[in-house]
């Protein structure tokens, strides 16, 4: 496809996530990417995705707007617009919307065969 206008795409909740939902925007079912899994996602008020871990993938988070707390192996961090958090393979990471409005981000992932996405 190439080219699509993400407005008309579902919204998911992947598992892991409670009461947090992605658009699946490139992945290779949708767009036939091999290489990654980028998405949009928004969390309403406490909205959030289980601590977990990837054994292959790399993930990029860029916080659009809201405030969370993510986990990134034994440490907390709150993060708000502007925010990037990258996490390589092996460490432990969660988001928990935390803020009093919509925690809304992009994650990138590569490669993609290391998420479950249904």
């Amino acid at each position: 496809m190439g080219v699509v206008d993400s407005r008309e795409l579902p919204w998911n909740e992947p598992p892991g996530h409670f009461g947090g939902f992605s658009k699946f925007l490139v992945n290779e079912e949708f767009q036939g990417s091999k290489y990654f899994d980028f998405r949009i996602s928004r969390y309403p008020i406490k909205g959030l995705v289980a601590e977990h871990v990837h054994e292959v993938a790399e993930q990029i988070f860029y916080f659009i707007s809201g405030t969370a707390v993510a986990t990134y192996g034994e440490e907390r961090f709150v993060v708000t617009k502007g925010f990037t958090m990258f996490v390589p393979p092996g460490v432990k990471h969660s988001v928990e919307n935390t803020g009093d409005e919509d925690l809304v981000f992009i994650v990138t992932t590569s490669p993609p065969n290391d998420i479950a996405r249904n």
